[in-house]
């Protein structure tokens, strides 16, 4: 091994804080195995960092993109989405928002956004906007309040699933409001799934006076993509009826068959 190679091996030691080899290093630092030990040391723990990242992400079990039905909707920018996994937006920064009808494959996207970037090292947290402000909201005091709302600036990714789809008093507006202006000030990205279109997000949080600046902060820096289609779990659901169907008419037709057959040998 030359010099060089072991002060690199050492660096990397030490970076790995295996303090009993680094002590032990002119013992050790021409063995054949140290080279190999080093890296699947930091192989391991790259793979649990990788593997704590992706837990303390909170995404759920979800189908990879592979098997998105692009073809369902009626309109969906494939390119854009696609583009998006360079994840280029969360250096920008740029917020995302997912646009469309239930059963669009909105959160499918944001799933498997939010868990490719975690894979590629960023933090991120996936959270229904529901979720997220009503803890928001269970605090008690300014100081619980303040502590809590770090958990949602902090992360390098904010994904919200599901805006609009409840209603939410004013409280909760500011709260959300919140969320967004400490992030647009600290330039963090958040990606939004949301069923309604922004002129409609007065209804969501109807008698708050935030919506229209909170939807400034939202869609300041934003790529907006919108998905037109009917709902694929509509779809799914009438294809398994009509497979139904289908079967249930076959087993009549055997049955039948099976009838017929037994009264002739009579």
């Amino acid at each position: 091994m030359t010099k060089h190679d072991s002060g690199d091996l050492l660096r990397r030691a030490r970076r790995l804080r295996l303090w009993g080899l680094v002590a032990r290093w002119g013992e050790v630092e021409r063995e054949p195995w140290l080279g190999p030990l080093i890296e699947a040391e930091e192989a391991e723990r790259t793979r649990r960092t990788q593997e704590r990242r992706i837990n303390s992400a909170r995404i759920g079990r979800f189908k990879p993109i592979t098997d998105f039905d692009w073809k369902h909707p009626r309109s969906i920018d494939r390119r854009l989405i696609e583009e998006l996994f360079n994840f280029q937006f969360l250096d920008e920064p740029a917020n995302v928002i997912l646009l469309g009808q239930n059963g669009v494959g909105k959160t499918m996207i944001a799933q498997n956004l939010s868990y490719q970037a975690a894979v590629a090292g960023r933090t991120v947290l996936f959270t229904s906007a529901s979720e997220m402000l009503n803890e928001l909201a269970a605090q008690d005091g300014a100081a619980a309040l303040k502590r809590k709302l770090r958990k949602y600036t902090n992360p390098d990714l904010l994904t919200l699933d599901e805006v609009g789809y409840l209603s939410y008093d004013s409280r909760l507006a500011d709260l959300l409001f919140e969320v967004v202006a400490q992030r647009y000030k600290e330039q963090a990205s958040i990606m939004v799934t949301t069923n309604r279109p922004f002129a409609e997000w007065e209804e969501v949080f109807p008698n708050a006076s935030c919506v229209v600046t909170l939807v400034d902060r939202l869609c300041h820096r934003a790529e907006i993509i919108n998905i037109d289609g009917d709902s694929y779990r509509v779809k799914e659901a009438k294809e398994r009826s009509a497979k139904r169907r289908s079967q249930r008419r076959s087993a009549k037709r055997s049955s039948s068959k099976g009838t017929r057959s037994a009264s002739a040998k009579t």
